[in-house]
């Protein structure tokens, strides 16, 4: 199967009904401050862009760059590798729970999506300092 395909087979499975609608927004806001399209990473997310790591210790290996999870419980945004304070961002964001290098939001409609794009490219910008990204 294709990306397009597996992503579009992927986001049409999507449940509830309010989460195929904002993983369908979420798309298109990523493709727009991206300018990638998805690729379908295993666990159910849509990553946009990819780079390879290596770390101290030896390990390495290929990640998306950013991207989203339409979980049934909340939407996991991913804004990698995380090392950076967003703090002025996310203050203007709208109501959100953080992880290391995700963001947890229950409802869309609960953030500002200006800001969100702001997020996401200053995300991108600080992969793209640590480790080259390419376009998927």
């Amino acid at each position: 199967m294709n990306d397009a395909l597996e992503v579009a087979t992927f986001l049409a499975a999507v449940h509830p009904e309010r989460r195929y609608r904002e993983a369908g927004v979420l798309d298109a806001l990523f493709r727009e401050v991206t300018g990638w399209g998805p690729r379908l990473w295993s666990g159910g997310m849509l990553g946009y862009g990819s780079y390879d790591y290596t770390y101290a210790s030896g390990r390495s290996g290929t990640f998306f760059a950013t991207g989203f999870a339409p979980r049934k419980a909340r939407l996991s945004v991913y804004i990698l590798p995380g090392y950076a304070d967003f703090a002025a961002i996310l203050a203007d964001l709208g109501k959100h729970k953080t992880g290391k290098s995700c963001l947890y939001i229950n409802r869309l409609e609960d953030v500002d999506l200006d800001v969100l794009k702001r997020l996401i490219r200053a995300g991108l910008d600080d992969l793209g300092a640590r480790w080259p990204v390419h376009p998927t």
